[in-house]
């Protein structure tokens, strides 16, 4: 049995789709674009510099869930499926994730944006397991707040950790675990994995890969 691990982000989608789904709000008029949108771009290039604080961005990004029933966020879901999530889905990932799903691999998109906007993504991509950050909710609405530890950076082995115990595995449970990311936010659950790959990494990443001599993919049409 092997684990193939997932990023989602710049890694499996060719953009990021935390940061267009807050555009996306903005360009329904649901958020308030000279409130909003300057503050997307911000948190957005501190993650991409690795100096995000995760705790300000999820208010920032989970407090408008707070604002809106359940029915009618799935609503715009679809429509933002439909216009920025499918087409920043291209097919190099699709092989990619369809050849460790048809070799039997325990696959896992294993993300930091939160489990509303991405639990259809990881469907799209036919992953059966999917690890993000989980928003808070009461009666099936949200609260605007995370629930547990958000999946970022250590956060991300942490949870991958008791997932696995939920399920009665070990990092030794598995022949290989491989993890795909572009992200220096990852160094440290590509670290614990035995077959790292960086995949369009950004520049940081892409330095300590070849150092460390990991392979580096591109998934890029």
């Amino acid at each position: 049995m092997k684990l193939a691990l997932f990023d989602l982000d710049n890694t499996l989608l060719s953009g990021d789709s935390d940061f267009e789904w807050s555009q996306f709000l903005i360009e329904q008029g649901v958020l308030d674009r000279e409130l909003f949108e300057a503050r997307n771009h911000a948190f957005y290039e501190q993650y991409k510099a690795g100096t995000l604080d995760i705790h300000e961005f999820l208010d920032f990004q989970l407090k408008p869930l707070a604002r809106h029933a359940r029915k009618v966020l799935d609503g715009w879901h679809e429509e933002f499926m439909r216009s920025k999530v499918r087409p920043m889905m291209g097919q190099p990932a699709r092989e990619l994730v369809a050849r460790h799903r048809e070799a039997g691999d325990v696959c896992v998109i294993i993300t930091a944006t939160n489990s509303f906007v991405t639990t259809p993504i990881a469907r799209e991509f036919g992953v059966p397991h999917l690890i993000g950050t989980d928003p808070e909710q009461i009666n099936g609405e949200f609260t605007g707040n995370v629930s547990g530890i958000p999946s970022f950076r250590e956060g991300k082995v942490a949870r991958l950790e008791a997932w696995m115990a939920e399920r009665g595995w070990g990092w030794d449970s598995f022949a290989d675990t491989t993890f795909y990311s572009d992200s220096l936010n990852d160094l440290p659950l590509l670290s614990k994995v035995r077959t790292p790959v960086a995949v369009d990494p950004d520049p940081t990443l892409l330095e300590h890969a070849r150092q460390q001599g990991w392979r580096v993919l591109s998934l890029r049409l």
